[in-house]
């Protein structure tokens, strides 16, 4: 059994990743269309239901947090202590990351047995088509990318 994540994915590497350049697509391949359960495509979603949005100073938040993740795989938090400001930088750097063309976020490309970098969602492969997302992956410093990524301007990232 493996002990650390690293040592998982180098044992099980990501091969023949696409990465698709989504500002230039002009419609969606057939490796990305997911099908709904009747069999139709499944381009949005009609349900009115909304994500979670789980207050950290609710005394059941433990509890939220275990449903939400069991039922939705995801959640909002609120009241979490993290300054706006410091919420509106990250945002401001991740639109910047994405904003940048493909060839300059392959040059930050994750390894197919790797852990930090750019690419698909590693949980890809377990799904019959590939995923419409993309992504950054950070475990520790991102110091090593933000260079690959801004050779002259990368301190802020």
């Amino acid at each position: 059994m493996h002990t650390r994540v690293a040592d998982a994915f180098k044992a099980h590497p990501m091969v023949n990743q696409k990465h698709l350049d989504l500002k230039s697509m002009k419609e969606l391949p057939e490796s990305h269309a997911w099908l709904s359960q009747d069999g139709s495509p499944s381009y949005g979603s009609s349900s009115s239901e909304q994500v979670p949005v789980i207050n950290l100073k609710d005394p059941n938040a433990m509890k939220l947090v275990g449903h939400a993740c069991k039922t939705w795989g995801v959640f909002q938090v609120t009241n979490h202590g993290v300054p706006t400001n410091l919420l509106e930088e990250m945002e401001a750097a991740g639109r910047k990351l994405f904003a940048l063309p493909i060839q300059q976020k392959l040059k930050a490309a994750r390894a197919p047995d790797g852990v930090s970098g750019y690419g698909v969602a590693r949980i890809s492969s377990f799904f019959p088509k590939l995923m419409w997302s993309e992504g950054f992956t950070i475990i520790g410093s991102p110091y090593e990318h933000a260079r690959k990524l801004w050779p002259n301007r990368y301190s802020r990232f």
